[in-house]
C-alpha cells in the first residue's frame, strides 16, 4: 500500500468554515464537520438546504467560495487529482447509458481505472452479485427499474475500492425494498471494509437506521450534529397519550395527567403530555387505576428525528410521511 493509500484510509473528512455562493445566494454558510474514517454521517435537510452543494464541493465538482476541506486526507482545491482518486460518488442522477448492459457500464468503469484482463472480469462479477444484478448484469439499462439502475450506480462507485463514499440522496424515489437492500449493502461496507459514508438524505428512518452521527443542514447552516439518540434525547421525553373509555370522563383525564408532564397535541378525544422525567409511564397507569379511570387506549411516542428536525427548523423533512 502506497503513502496515498494509508493516507486516505486512516483519514475522513474534514470541513472548516466552508461558504458557497451563487452570485447574491449563499448556498452554504460557513459549515464545520469531522467525519471518522468508517463513519457513516447522514447530512439531512429539506431540498435548497445546501447538502447537494456541500457534496459537490466535497468531490471536487465545485470550488468552494471560501473555507477549506480536506477528503481522505487530501485538500478538495489543492489536490483534487487525489481526492478524486480515494473517493466513490453515485450522486443524484445517475450518468447510465440506455443502451448498454450493466456489464458493460462495468467493464467501461474498470477500463478507465486501469483495471483490465482477467482482474476485471472477477471484479466486475463480485460487483454484480454485491448489488444484486448477476441475472440482470446482460441485460440494457434501459430495462431496468429505478432500483436497479441505483444498485448499478452504487457498483461503478465502488468500482476502484474507494476508502470514502458519497452517496447523494440515493434512495428517493425507490419501493421500500430496493431502499432496505441498499441500506443493507451501504451498512456492510461501513462495517466490514471500513468505507467512510457521506450520505446526503430528506428520509429521516434512513438516517436513524444507517448513520453513526447526523448533521442537519438548514439554509445552508448546520443546525443540529450528534448521534441520532443524542439528537432525539436532547429535544425532549417521551409523550404519553390517553384515550378515556367514556368520553365524559376527558376533562377528570386531563386534571390527573396534568401532574405528569406538560400538555402537547392529541388527537380528538384524546389527552397527551409531554413527561417530565425518565420512566413516568408505569406512574401514570398506576394514577388512572387509583383514579378508577379506564383507559380505552394508551400510547407511548419516543421522541423521532422528526422531532428532532421540527423543533430546530420549525417544519417536518419532505421525506418524514414516507
Amino acid at each position: 500500500m502506497g503513502r496515498a493509500d494509508k493516507q486516505s484510509r486512516d483519514a475522513g473528512i474534514e470541513v472548516e468554515g466552508l461558504v458557497r455562493r451563487f452570485k447574491e445566494v449563499e448556498a452554504v454558510s460557513g459549515i464545520d464537520i469531522s467525519i471518522r474514517p468508517g463513519e457513516i454521517y447522514g447530512f439531512l435537510g429539506p431540498n435548497g438546504a445546501g447538502k447537494s452543494t456541500t457534496v459537490h464541493m466535497l468531490t471536487t465538482l465545485l470550488p468552494p467560495t471560501a473555507g477549506r476541506a480536506t477528503v481522505a486526507g487530501f485538500d478538495v482545491v489543492r489536490q483534487g487529482p487525489q481526492v478524486r482518486a480515494t473517493i466513490g460518488a453515485a450522486l443524484q442522477e445517475a450518468a447510465l447509458d440506455p443502451f448498454l448492459t450493466g456489464r458493460e457500464h462495468l467493464r467501461l468503469g474498470a477500463s478507465l481505472h486501469g483495471i483490465r484482463g482477467e482482474r476485471r472480469a472477477r471484479l466486475i462479477e463480485r460487483l454484480l452479485e454485491r448489488v444484486g444484478l448477476t441475472q440482470a448484469g446482460d441485460r440494457k439499462v434501459r430495462t431496468y427499474s429505478g432500483g436497479m439502475k441505483r444498485r448499478l450506480d452504487l457498483a461503478l462507485a465502488l468500482i476502484h475500492d474507494p476508502s470514502i463514499l458519497f452517496l447523494d440522496e440515493p434512495t428517493t424515489g425507490l419501493d421500500p425494498q430496493s431502499r432496505s437492500a441498499l441500506w443493507e449493502e451501504v451498512g456492510r461496507l461501513a462495517r466490514d471494509e471500513g468505507v467512510t459514508v457521506f450520505l446526503t438524505t430528506q428520509y429521516l428512518e434512513e438516517a436513524d437506521v444507517l448513520a453513526d452521527r447526523v448533521g442537519i443542514i438548514d439554509h445552508g447552516r448546520i443546525v443540529a450534529e450528534g448521534t441520532p439518540a443524542q439528537l432525539k434525547a436532547e429535544i425532549g421525553k417521551a409523550t404519553v397519550e390517553v384515550v378515556p373509555e367514556r368520553p365524559d370522563e376527558l376533562e377528570r383525564l386531563r386534571q390527573l395527567m396534568r401532574r405528569f408532564g406538560e400538555e402537547t397535541a392529541a388527537r380528538p378525544g384524546a389527552y397527551a403530555v409531554q413527561l417530565n422525567g425518565h420512566g413516568e409511564l408505569p406512574a401514570v397507569i398506576r394514577a388512572l387505576d387509583v383514579e378508577d379511570l379506564r383507559a380505552a387506549e394508551i400510547n407511548l411516542h419516543q421522541p423521532t428525528l422528526d422531532d428532532v428536525f421540527l423543533a430546530k427548523t420549525g417544519r417536518s423533512l419532505e421525506g418524514a410521511a414516507e
